[in-house]
């Protein structure tokens, strides 16, 4: 057993290992299992072979357990050693006995590290940004995933999924994620975001769209030593008279707290609001075809007009786009948009390996970017899964010598496949492929079932 284990170590090292040992090393993992206090049996799957195995499989196209099991066996086959079952069962009970913490304290600190290494010619006026999203994933349609995870009110039992809302912060000057909170469908992003505000780091800057822009939620981030860049609510209306001219559509305004308790505060937290605070409030057109908004105002803290001009707090919140194309590389190309998980536990096991897995993409893609000289967030998020996914069977077959060559040649590679900056860019709104003919769902399957045996 004790040889079975460390073969599938130095394999999973020699090829995942390997291009994010920077990041997540054997010696991270271990360190983070003696922190947490975990005790496990000497087996084929312990805790860092499952860990390995977890993260290929999110990175594989094919995300079957089958696919992993099969993985592991073929790295066992060239040595003289007894070949474990094709049986998925002892796989997915290891997978079950990861604990969530050390998914959560390792996807942290795959997070941390990369952020260690942002230099100030990345930062945006010196000041780290930070951007915050919500989004949804849905899940198989369990008796426990639906308790935990109800599936939205207006569909019927039996015709929809369990589907969990999510919140993530991405770091702007990495594009990793680096804090993440999971909670049921009907939740607000406020909500989410009143959960994530402990992950930030004094002096940041938190951008984010007209759903977080609350004045509690304003005057937290102000607690916090942090400032923030939202859309103005559109609760909230422009009044062009009001306020001090500052710039060309620029102005600070004072807000008044709310006269009545909003949900999600506690009478003590209300009452220990500030009667006023004072924001700056920016308007501006936008011109481009295709864009469905035509106006847009900006509410920030940063009140100081001479190092925060107008046009670069207008540019910064044009890049607040950056965090929807994060979530749709998550969902879209990771394909994390479906989960395979049929328990709520490893449900949120599953996001957090996700999460971590899509951390080292961009580890992979910050080292390529900063070893030739490019822009690391103008790398392909696709195209770096590719290569790595391509480049593993070499890495696992060459010797050390040629693997650190093999591995130079991966980051050129992955520094080669740049995005194009294309600004101003627009497409309309319609799908060409049609969608198939077969109506929807609208009754449980067991009743459609019936249908079939009495039609």
């Amino acid at each position: 057993m004790t040889l079975r284990v460390q073969i599938l170590k130095d394999k999973f090292n020699q090829s995942l290992g390997l291009p994010f040992q920077e990041l997540l090393p054997e010696s991270v993992i271990e360190q983070a299992i003696a922190e947490l206090k975990i005790r496990y049996k000497k087996r084929l799957f312990d805790p860092i072979v499952t860990l390995w195995a977890f993260l290929s499989q999110v990175l594989d196209p094919d995300k079957s357990c089958h696919n992993a099991v099969s993985k592991i066996i073929a790295h066992l086959a060239e040595q003289i050693v007894e070949i474990p079952s094709t049986d998925t069962s002892a796989y997915c009970q290891a997978r079950s006995r990861l604990p969530e913490k050390l998914l959560e304290k390792l996807f942290k600190k795959a997070a941390d590290n990369l952020e260690a290494k942002v230099t100030t010619e990345y930062l945006w006026c010196g000041r780290n940004v930070k951007v915050i999203d919500g989004s949804t994933v849905s899940m198989p349609d369990t008796a426990e995933n639906q308790k935990a995870y109800p599936q939205p009110s207006s569909q019927k039992l039996g015709c929809g999924f369990p589907i969990a809302k999510i919140g993530v912060i991405f770091s702007l000057a990495t594009g990793a994620a680096i804090a993440l909170c999971i909670d049921v469908l009907n939740t607000h992003d406020i909500k989410l975001a009143r959960q994530l505000y402990q992950f930030l780091n004094h002096g940041d800057i938190l951008l984010g769209d007209r759903a977080f822009c609350a004045y509690a939620d304003i005057v937290a981030l102000l607690k916090l030593n942090c400032d923030a860049i939202f859309r103005k609510h559109q609760a909230r209306t422009t009044s062009i008279r009001k306020g001090k001219i500052v710039g060309d559509c620029d102005k600070l305004v004072t807000w008044y707290k709310p006269k009545s308790c909003p949900k999600g505060l506690s009478k003590d937290e209300f009452d220990a609001l500030p009667q006023t605070i004072t924001v700056r409030e920016i308007y501006y057109y936008i011109v481009i075809p295709g864009f469905r908004t035509q106006r847009v105002s900006l509410i920030t803290t940063l009140l100081d007009t001479t190092t925060y001009s107008t046009l670069e707090l207008v540019g910064l919140y044009g890049k607040r786009w950056d965090v929807e194309l994060d979530l749709r590389h998550l969902k879209t190309t990771l394909l994390m948009d479906v989960l395979r998980c049929k328990s709520p536990s490893m449900v949120r096991k599953e996001i957090y390996v996700y999460l971590l897995a899509y951390n080292l993409l961009r580890s992979l893609m910050w080292s390529a970017g900063t070893t030739y000289c490019t822009p690391p967030l103008r790398k392909s998020r696709q195209g770096t899964r590719h290569h790595l996914n391509n480049f593993i069977p070499e890495l696992l077959a060459a010797d050390s010598k040629k693997r650190q060559r093999i591995y130079r040649t991966l980051l050129k590679v992955i520094a080669h496949k740049a995005v194009p900056d294309r600004p101003a860019r627009n497409e309309p709104r319609v799908r060409k492929r049609r969608p198939k003919i077969y109506p929807l769902m609208t009754k449980p399957r067991h009743e459609l079932r019936k249908q079939l045996k009495t039609a």
